[in-house]
C-alpha cells in the first residue's frame, strides 16, 4: 500500500481517494498498484456494498505526472520506458480490475479528469460531478491514446461520432457538457458532492447486494453477447438468487410493508 492511496470504509461504503494532491492527483506506478489491491480487497469484502471513487483537494486526477515523465522518471519516464513495453498480466490492471469489479462504483468527480483520470471516471458505473469539474480527454495533444479503457468505453457512452470528436479534438468538457452528452450522471454545486454521493450510495446499499451485483454482471456481459445468450445466463444467475435468504427477506418485507434488511446471503 502507499500514501499515494487512501482506503476508507464507511458502513457498506468504501472509498478510494487518489492522494497526490500538490500534483493533481497525477499517476505514479505505487498508486496504481494499490488502486489495483484495494479493488480486489473491496470486492472480496462482504461488508462493502458500494465503492466510491474519487480525488482528494481540487483535481479528480491530472493522469500521466507530465513532469516525471519530461525528467525521464515515472510512468512514460526513459527510465521507465523498458519496463511500459514488458508484458503484463491484464488480470491486475486497473482498468480491467474495475471493469470486472461486480459491486457497484461511483465516481465522485471533484475537479478536473484528465487523461488517465478520465478513463477512470468513465470506468466507474455512476458519475456524480461537481459543477467545477470537468473532462480533459488531451491524449492526442500529448501524443498518445486513451490507453486506459477510454477507448473502449466512450463511443458506448456517447456513440461513435460523438466519440471522434472528443478523442480526437481533445478539447476540454465542463460539467454541464458532460451532463448533456451522457458522460455524468448528475451535476451538483462542488460543496453538496460528498452529501449527494453518500445519500446515492446508500441507497444502492440498502437494496440486496447478491441482485445488484448479479445485475451490473449479467449488464457487462451483455455488452459482449447477443440477447438469447443474455436472457439464457441471467436464468442461470436468477436461479440462486430465487433460493437466497435476502430474497425470502424481500418478498416478506413486501408482504408485511416494511424496509427490508437484505444480509447478502
Amino acid at each position: 500500500m502507499t500514501d499515494e492511496l487512501r482506503y476508507e470504509k464507511d458502513g457498506p461504503v468504501a472509498t478510494l481517494t487518489l492522494n497526490r494532491p500538490d500534483r493533481l492527483n497525477a499517476i505514479t506506478g505505487p498508486m496504481l498498484a494499490a488502486f489495483s489491491d484495494a479493488l480486489v480487497d473491496a470486492g472480496a469484502d462482504p461488508a462493502v456494498r458500494v465503492v466510491v471513487v474519487t480525488g482528494a483537494g481540487k483535481g479528480f486526477c491530472s493522469g500521466l505526472d507530465l513532469k516525471e515523465a519530461a525528467s525521464g522518471q515515472g510512468i512514460g519516464g526513459s527510465a521507465g520506458a523498458g519496463a511500459m513495453v514488458q508484458p503484463f498480466d491484464l488480470r491486475t490492471a486497473p482498468p480491467v480490475v474495475l471493469h470486472q469489479l461486480d459491486k457497484p462504483t461511483i465516481c465522485a468527480l471533484n475537479g478536473a479528469a484528465a487523461g488517465y483520470g478520465m478513463d477512470l471516471a468513465l470506468g466507474c458505473d455512476i458519475r456524480i460531478a461537481a459543477d467545477t469539474a470537468k473532462l480533459a480527454p488531451a491524449f492526442a495533444r500529448r501524443g498518445v491514446l486513451p490507453e486506459s479503457g477510454g477507448t473502449w468505453l466512450l463511443p458506448r457512452l456517447v456513440g461513435w461520432a460523438k466519440a471522434s470528436e472528443i478523442a480526437f479534438t481533445g478539447r476540454n468538457l465542463s460539467a454541464e457538457e458532460c451532463l448533456a452528452l451522457g458522460l455524468v450522471n448528475r451535476v451538483v454545486p462542488a460543496e453538496l458532492l460528498a452529501k449527494e454521493v453518500r445519500a446515492l450510495a446508500e441507497e444502492i446499499a440498502a437494496n440486496a447486494p447478491l441482485a445488484v451485483q448479479a445485475t451490473k454482471r449479467m449488464m457487462r456481459m451483455g455488452l459482449e453477447e447477443s440477447f438469447e445468450a443474455n436472457v439464457h445466463h441471467v436464468f442461470l444467475q436468477l436461479l440462486p438468487l430465487f433460493r437466497s435468504k435476502d430474497f425470502q427477506e424481500g418478498v416478506k418485507a413486501f408482504v408485511e410493508r416494511r424496509a427490508p434488511k437484505f444480509e447478502g446471503r
